[in-house]
């Protein structure tokens, strides 16, 4: 099954010729590369976004597999969606899943379905594909749609991933697709972000999702943050740095009502 892009021409250009030219000006040339285990990259379209998640590919070595996960925006689909087998495509050509990884996270974990459903109009992983492609135009990729659940839940999901990469002798690169604050003045977006990032900073999954709810804290992707925590911790995490963040006031001007982005990397 070969998925094609659902929001080429809308978060990014619709040509190879123009989304190549867009990462460019968006990517940290002085950046020195580094080995990480996950990130957190916005998912927005590239106007806002993009500057973030350049920046965040820009610092970090893209490796052979990589788990992709994003919360789910459009309800389709289960709770735990892994898209299987296939391939992905994007204006700079053709990604192919990891089926073998993808096999073994599955067997591992009960929560985990295959279910192409929940992937045919999600956004939130395909965008992180092309900033990778321009780094590494070969690689493959494990993409997981997740939804709210327990944490318990999360920790199932989260293990089960650590366990197949452990087992694949390789090192798979963990992505978690997530923007920050929605909608809300800049000073209070700020402010809540920061405490959302520094709880990643911390590795503390339970901290970020404690924090969430009390600070009512609107970050779309905190599910897909809390797994790659666990994941990263069970494969050997100790720290955390924020590359970059900015909001989408920072491109537009207007302060009133900004959405947070935010570039993590954990080693």
């Amino acid at each position: 099954m070969k998925r094609e892009p659902a929001v080429c021409g809308q978060f990014y250009p619709a040509t190879e010729r123009l989304l190549r030219e867009q990462i460019e000006s968006m990517v940290d040339k002085d950046a020195v590369r580094e080995k990480v285990l996950g990130v957190v990259s916005p998912h927005a379209g590239y106007i806002y976004s993009g500057p973030v998640a350049g920046s965040l590919f820009s610092h970090i070595e893209i490796t052979d597999t990589v788990v992709i996960l994003g919360p789910n925006h459009t309800g389709l689909g289960s709770t735990f969606s892994l898209y299987e087998k296939g391939s992905w495509t994007t204006p700079l050509g053709e990604v192919k899943i990891d089926e073998k990884l993808a096999a073994d996270i599955k067997e591992r974990c009960e929560l985990i379905e295959g279910d192409e459903a929940a992937h045919s109009h999600e956004h939130s992983l395909e965008v992180q594909i092309p900033f990778m492609q321009y780094f590494k135009p070969d690689f493959k990729i494990v993409p997981i749609v997740v939804s709210n659940a327990s944490h318990e839940s999360y920790e199932m999901v989260g293990n089960a991933i650590a366990g197949a990469i452990k087992k694949s002798r390789r090192q798979v690169l963990i992505v978690a697709s997530s923007d920050m604050t929605h909608y809300e003045p800049y000073e209070l977006a700020k402010a809540k972000d920061k405490i959302a990032i520094d709880a990643i900073l911390k590795l503390d999954e339970k901290q970020l999702l404690d924090n969430i709810s009390k600070h009512d804290i609107t970050m779309c992707g905190y599910i897909p943050t809390t797994i790659m925590l666990i994941a990263s911790k069970a494969l050997g995490a100790k720290s955390a740095k924020l590359i970059k963040y900015q909001t989408s006031g920072d491109i537009s001007g207007d302060y009133s009502a900004v959405v947070g982005y935010a570039g993590v990397i954990v080693q």
